[in-house]
């Protein structure tokens, strides 16, 4: 398919000026090689939001299926835009395992909101680190509903001790964008924190990330 003349003229702007000049719109135009698909998407969020920022905000929490959905497209083209949101995630949370040491929650936090904000489900994930505190690796260990992720304490520990790791942290998201945790949550933490003791493999945290915000198990004095 021939791209119209409306994409040449941004792929001329984003030359000259540079991407940060190029709209939303406009971006997810040349990824789909179609404006007309590219704007009918972005507008299925702009009905609930206001603003362009929140529209492609709400795309990126969006699975492949609902992104097809939304703009009518087809299988491959929702799967450019996805692939394009899930590199965007990749490059926000570049920051190498073993140079990136975990000095406090909010230091967690910053690592992680990049990769659990946006995501409609909840993923429990768990990140596993070395005597400095310096993360090894970051796996996720369930994924689930709107509101919930069945998560058990033998899921979470074998990764850490496979890894030989010498304490851990455990995170999760509320799609709700409301960060304070959940009765589940609670008894979860303990759960996690009894084993920790039991295996020799501390749970440093539990970090709950929503929209922009997050909380601090041992922060707030539950841990």
């Amino acid at each position: 398919m021939a791209r119209d003349y409306r994409i040449c003229e941004t792929v001329e702007t984003m030359e000259n000026y540079g991407a940060s000049a190029i709209s939303n719109s406009d971006l997810l135009a040349i990824i789909l090689n179609n404006k007309d698909k590219a704007d009918k998407l972005l507008k299925q969020e702009e009905t609930l939001f206001e603003g362009t920022e929140e529209g492609i905000r709400c795309i990126a929490g969006k699975d492949l299926e609902t992104i097809k959905y939304l703009g009518g497209l087809s299988k491959s083209e929702a799967a450019k835009i996805y692939a394009a949101i899930e590199i965007g995630k990749r490059i926000a949370n570049l920051e190498k395992n073993d140079a990136y040491k975990i000095t406090s929650p909010g230091s967690a936090a910053e690592y992680l909101m990049p990769r659990l904000r946006h995501e409609t489900h909840e993923r429990f994930l768990v990140m596993l680190l070395n005597t400095k505190n310096k993360i090894m690796s970051v796996k996720q260990i369930a994924e689930g509903s709107l509101t919930s992720a069945v998560v058990h304490p033998r899921e979470v520990f074998a990764p850490a001790v496979t890894a030989h790791a010498a304490c851990i942290l455990v995170a999760h998201n509320h799609p709700s964008g409301d960060p304070y945790p959940s009765h589940e949550d609670r008894s979860l933490t303990k759960a996690l924190a009894d084993a920790g003791d039991i295996l020799g493999i501390p749970v440093l945290d539990h970090v709950v990330i929503g929209d922009g915000s997050y909380y601090s198990f041992k922060e707030h004095g539950d841990l």
